[in-house]
Order: structure tokens, then C-alpha cells, then sequence
């Protein structure tokens, strides 16, 4: 009998905790491996203190920076084992775990940053925010991740033949590596964390992202040619576990959608002047050359890659949706 009275107070328990996520405070844990001071997570911090007030501090958002919960596959894998939440990260990590991604990572996918605000915006985006469900995550906005840029210590890159030989950190990104190999130069995957190291110490020659990488990561202080071929526009995305999400009433996933698109309003403004400021600190502070770049010849020398992808229907599907944006 003492049995069957415990294991009845332990089915109680249960009942109790899963009504919690209605019944009083939702409490969620969302992380980033973006420092404070990044446009990003300055977004994440509106989105955080947004929902709290609409909620009422009904839900409560606990939100960890610097990469403290673990690198972006860490997180996600954390995220479907339902350790964590909610994470922003970049969709050329998700594309190892979904490879519909792989199509944001393509070179020169995006005409213009109009261009890009237009697609993720829009029905292609929110069609793309959901097509993982089964994955395990809503996607529930987008950020701007920048136009990524090829940055480097001995020369600067004027066109594809100057990356011959040139050894590049990328991220861990099939497409990235695809990108740089047509390109001439050795992709080399490394976590963020380990970037600055790697180009003091001559592991690497150089590596290709956005502006800020130069001041807020102080790249700028070892790699001193940023050269603005601008090859990719890929998006930062916020998810949410898909069991976290199917759990909470409508009311509440109202607060987060709707909190979402205006963090992603918000740090449209933050993201364009942080860029522009980037790139005057870079050049005035820490002496770095910024030269601009003939874009042709990269888009011309990465045709192929868009052909090699040609052949999965739903990465196809996508790119045709988003280049018929641009007609």
C-alpha cells in the first residue's frame, strides 16, 4: 500500500509541474555567445525586458552571453535535450543540424540589405521560421548578421586570386568551406572564441565576417586589410524549443512573437551604426585598410556552388522563391 500511496504523490508531482508553465511563472533560460556590448545581444536584452513587461513578469527570461551556456551547436543540442530554451544563433551552424540552410549561406544570395530585410520579413521567412519544427525549434525573428567581408594581416583581397594559399577561419559551415575553396584560399573551420588567438599566433592569415569583428572582437588589432568583396548577408536567428513553445498558452506566444519582431525593429538602427562605426574605428584607431572590391569576379567564381545545391528540391525551392524577390 505504502507503494502505491508514493507513486501516487509522485503522479501528482508531475501534474503539478507540467500546469506550472500556465499555472504561475514561465521561467526560460536564453543564450548567446555575443559579449554585452554587441548590437545583437543589446537586441536580445530588449526582447528579454519586453516580454517580461507585457507578461507582467509572467514569463521571465534568464539570458546568458559570452557563450557561457556552451559554443552555438552546444546550445542548440542543449535546446533539444531541453536544457535550455530559447538561442540566437547564426543559421550557417543550423545548417548542420537542417541543411534547408545551407541556401542562406550561398554567396551573394541577397541583392542588397533592402533586399534581404524584404525576405526574412516576409512570407519566406516566416515559412522558413517554422519548417523545423520536427527539428525541435520555432524560429520566432530574425537579425541582421552583417555583410560578411574578408579580413586579413599580410595583403589585402582585391579578387579571388589574392586568397590563393591564403589559410581563412570560417565557420563550421559546409557551404563556407565550398565558398572559399572556389575562391582559391584554405577554409578552416574555428569557433569564434578561438579567432583572435589563431590570427596572433599565424594559425591563420585571416578569416571573413562583418565589421564589428574588427572592434568589438578586436580582430582589428592583428588583421589589418578588411576588404569589402561582401560574399555573404547571413541572418542571425532567435528559436524556441518546439515542446517549450507547443506548451505555452496563445496569450504568451503572442508576448514572444510580438516581442521578437520588435527586437528585430530595434536592432536594424543599432546594427547600421554599429557598422558604420566599426569600420571608422577600425581605420582611424587601429590603423586597419579598408579597400573596396570588385564584386563580379567573386559572384562569377561561385556560380558552381549554387549548381552543386541545385540538385536537393528544397534548397532549389528556396533560392528560386528568394531570387524571384529580386525581379
Amino acid at each position: 500500500m505504502k507503494k502505491w500511496s508514493q507513486l501516487l504523490c509522485w503522479t501528482v508531482g508531475l501534474v503539478v509541474l507540467a500546469g506550472s508553465v500556465h499555472a504561475g511563472t514561465v521561467r526560460m533560460k536564453l543564450g548567446t555567445n555575443h559579449s554585452e556590448d554587441h548590437p545583437t545581444a543589446q537586441a536580445l536584452v530588449f526582447f528579454k525586458d519586453k516580454v517580461e513587461k507585457d507578461s507582467n513578469r509572467g514569463i521571465r527570461i534568464q539570458l546568458f552571453m559570452n557563450a557561457t551556456l556552451g559554443n552555438e551547436p552546444e546550445v542548440i543540442q542543449q535546446l533539444k535535450n531541453g536544457a535550455v530554451e530559447m538561442t540566437r544563433v547564426s543559421t550557417s551552424t543550423l545548417e548542420n543540424f537542417d541543411p534547408l540552410f545551407k541556401a542562406l549561406a550561398l554567396p551573394y544570395l541577397f541583392t542588397s540589405k533592402d533586399n534581404f530585410y524584404e525576405v526574412l520579413g516576409g512570407p519566406i521567412g516566416e515559412k522558413l521560421f517554422t519548417a523545423h519544427r520536427d527539428s525541435g525549434y520555432v524560429g520566432l525573428t530574425f537579425y541582421d548578421g552583417g555583410a560578411r567581408s574578408f579580413y586579413t594581416k599580410y595583403k589585402p583581397i582585391y579578387k579571388p586570386e589574392d586568397l590563393n594559399g591564403q589559410k581563412l577561419r570560417i565557420m563550421d559551415s559546409q557551404t563556407a568551406i565550398r565558398m572559399v575553396q572556389m575562391m582559391g584560399g584554405i577554409p578552416t573551420p574555428m569557433s569564434y572564441g578561438e579567432l583572435y588567438a589563431a590570427l596572433q599566433q599565424g594559425v591563420i592569415d585571416g578569416a571573413e565576417n562583418n565589421p564589428t569583428a574588427l572592434t568589438i572582437g578586436r580582430h582589428g588589432e592583428v588583421a589589418k586589410f578588411y576588404s569589402l568583396d561582401e560574399h555573404n548577408m547571413i541572418p542571425d536567428l532567435l528559436i524556441i524549443s518546439t515542446k517549450v513553445w507547443d506548451g505555452l498558452t496563445p496569450e504568451q506566444q503572442k508576448i514572444l512573437k510580438d516581442a521578437a519582431v520588435a527586437s528585430t525593429e530595434y536592432h536594424k538602427d543599432l546594427w547600421r551604426q554599429a557598422e558604420e562605426d566599426a569600420l571608422t574605428e577600425a581605420r582611424e584607431k587601429l590603423g586597419v585598410t579598408i579597400n573596396e572590391v570588385e564584386k563580379a569576379p567573386f559572384i562569377e567564381i561561385t556560380k558552381p556552388l549554387y549548381d552543386e545545391y541545385a540538385s536537393d528540391p528544397d534548397i532549389s525551392e528556396l533560392v528560386q522563391a528568394i531570387r524571384a524577390t529580386q525581379k
